[in-house]
């Protein structure tokens, strides 16, 4: 039943309006740790607070309206210094945060919040009274707490079970492991349907009037044209017209050109929505091991496409856990390797020509090469010839690897060697890729690169056998004649000599598996991830920007989608990632299906 008959408007309005707040406080309050006497955070708090409290009390919200006045209390206390803040104070208080996200959830499916459990209450009214708060019985729950960081910042997460489900769950934690991980993958399924309802988006007016202003010159330059084409149709055919029908077109391409950026910043969101949950997450995460940290955040104001930062969301969170629980070293460690015992891990976008690179590094024990290949033995997960083979660069890579864990034991944290390996996927999912760099003793760091958006691909175009495929600009180094002189043989596999390096060439052809016709005329140099290599086409078309078709009822390997040229004829493009990851097993239907399904 919906208990909220006649208000949604009112609702949605509150859960938006209330959910930024909350992400405000959360991230205050990490700050007051710091600086537990900020007579400004403190102000902040306190204001969230009594706002959310007043928002609530209008959807007759009261549980809600309990919970926040008993908090909007303790803030006023503290901040007219008749009590001071501490640690069990503060996990009171970041616990009550926890409890009106979860009331939140309630809200967004309509239904009036239960009531805060008794000893959350009681730990909050004991902190009023300035008594030694009790501590919670069992620490965060740290399932509950990644999905509810791991939805886009735009979106309320459901997370708080009702009430009969509450009681299921008690008995649940009991049980066996596998019938835990069913609870979360039920949970992961409920998250999933309440992120496909997120299909709005915040725009700045000013960008929606530069787009209006753009549509309505265009209007204009449609109507010179065809007045043009209709002296043309009647025999006009003098210099001037066809001078006059010249600066048309271009003047249409300029508009068109201009049109289509400002309509792709207004998917273009700050990146700072989607990392502004993500202190709380790690505050608490270290909380729960026993480390001391703190995360530092910039480049809060870089823009990113929308789809792409709710993509990302889920990546940032076991990246920025894997830095937590991997990475960095108890206060003890540090203090033995003679390092400051709070850690510093720092989270940062800038944005670097037509990409965005996002980095999380941190000052912990860093990596060590040899030992991530004595793990990836001793799970079974490469062979000892291709692990000799790899230098320290390609070992780091490891981690990636489905099963990969440096974990002796299995917690609710990690140890199950999922997560790194979904990182990647999801990243190139983006057609972005994602290095790491570390020293041990002294950090590691892990950059992501990725397109400003994923509706227009910078590509260049390349033609074999008479087919044209679009490989990403973003892998592309530079283009190098091939001439027979140049092509020398190492191990009985091909290879040319750039710049005294020495790099194997793989013909297009050979990849996707199409037979050889005629001898390749260029030189691609391209570098994957750490796999360098040039690939050998038959003629260059030259560079483009692209819209992406996904495919219908096929899937080669190796393709990643299609697009039309410029003269209307169907593009291929490629997944370099996908086809350099083994030999190639499309054969020459499957591409020729491909080409037929594309555009359809």
């Amino acid at each position: 039943m919906n208990d909220f008959a006649g208000n949604e408007e009112m609702l949605q309005d509150f859960l938006q309006e209330a959910g930024d707040l909350l992400s405000d406080v959360d991230n205050k309050l990490v700050d007051l740790e710091r600086t537990p006497d900020d007579r400004k955070l403190l102000n902040d708090v306190f204001r969230n607070f009594h706002t959310i409290k007043g928002g609530a009390g209008f959807l007759n919200a009261n549980e809600m309206v309990k919970l926040c006045h008993l908090t909007e209390n303790l803030f006023d206390r503290l901040r007219n210094g008749q009590l001071s803040m501490n640690h069990e104070i503060m996990d009171a208080i970041f616990a009550a945060t926890a409890k009106i996200r979860e009331m939140f959830g309630e809200l967004s499916r309509s239904i009036q919040p239960s009531p805060a459990e008794s000893e959350l209450l009681a730990r909050l009214e004991a902190a009023l009274k300035g008594e030694a708060a009790p501590q919670a019985k069992n620490g965060p729950d740290w399932e509950v707490l990644y999905h509810a960081l791991a939805a886009p910042a735009t979106t309320i997460p459901a997370v708080a079970p009702s009430k009969p489900e509450a009681v299921q769950a008690k008995h649940e934690a009991e049980a066996p492991p596998m019938r835990r991980e069913s609870d979360v993958a039920k949970r992961r399924e409920s998250d999933k349907s309440v992120l496909e309802k997120e299909t709005t988006i915040r725009i700045d007016t000013a960008r929606l009037d530069q787009v209006l202003n753009l549509s309505g010159e265009i209007g204009l330059t449609k109507n010179r044209l065809n007045c043009l084409r209709n002296n043309v149709l009647q025999g006009k055919t003098d210099s001037q017209t066809l001078r006059d029908l010249d600066e048309a077109v271009n003047q249409l391409d300029l508009l068109v050109g201009v049109l289509q950026n400002a309509v792709m910043k207004t998917r273009m969101q700050p990146v700072g929505r989607l990392f502004q949950k993500y202190p709380r997450m790690a505050r608490d995460l270290a909380r729960q091991l026993g480390k001391e940290m703190e995360l530092v955040i910039s480049g809060e104001e870089t823009e990113l496409d929308k789809t792409m930062i709710e993509e990302l969301s889920d990546p940032l969170v076991h990246l920025i856990r894997n830095a937590v629980d991997h990475g960095i070293e108890t206060p003890e460690e540090r203090r033995v390797a003679g390092k400051p015992e709070k850690c510093v891990v720092t989270l940062s976008a800038i944005q670097a020509g037509d990409h965005i690179v996002i980095e999380i590094t941190d000052d912990g024990r860093g990596m060590n090469a040899a030992v991530l290949k004595r793990k990836a033995q001793e799970k079974g997960l490469v062979d000892e010839e291709t692990l000799n083979s790899m230098d320290d660069q390609e070992a780091l890579g490891l981690i990636f690897m489905p099963g990969f864990s440096t974990k002796e034991q299995i917690s609710s944290v990690s140890g199950r060697g999922v997560g790194m390996d979904v990182v990647k996927t999801n990243i190139q999912k983006l057609n972005g890729r994602i290095e790491i760099s570390s020293v041990p003793g002294k950090g590691s760091t892990f950059s992501i690169f990725l397109p400003l958006t994923l509706a227009i691909l910078p590509v260049l175009i390349v033609r074999v056998s008479g087919q044209s495929f679009a490989v990403p600009l973003a892998l592309v180094r530079e283009i190098i004649p091939i001439r027979p002189e140049d092509v020398q043989s190492v191990s009985g596999r091909a290879t040319m000599v750039v710049r005294e390096e020495v790099l194997p060439i793989r013909a297009l052809v050979e990849m996707i598996g199409w037979p050889r016709e005629e001898p390749p005329a260029y030189g691609v140099l391209m570098k994957s991830g750490s796999k360098a290599f040039i690939m050998a086409v038959n003629n260059l078309v030259g560079r483009e920007d692209v819209v992406i078709k996904p495919l219908k009822g096929i899937k080669p390997k190796g393709v990643a989608g299609a697009t039309l040229s410029g003269d209307g004829s169907i593009v291929l493009i490629l997944d370099m990632e996908e086809l350099l990851s083994e030999e190639s097993e499309t054969t020459v239907d499957m591409f020729r299906q491909a080409q037929s399904l594309a555009i359809a």
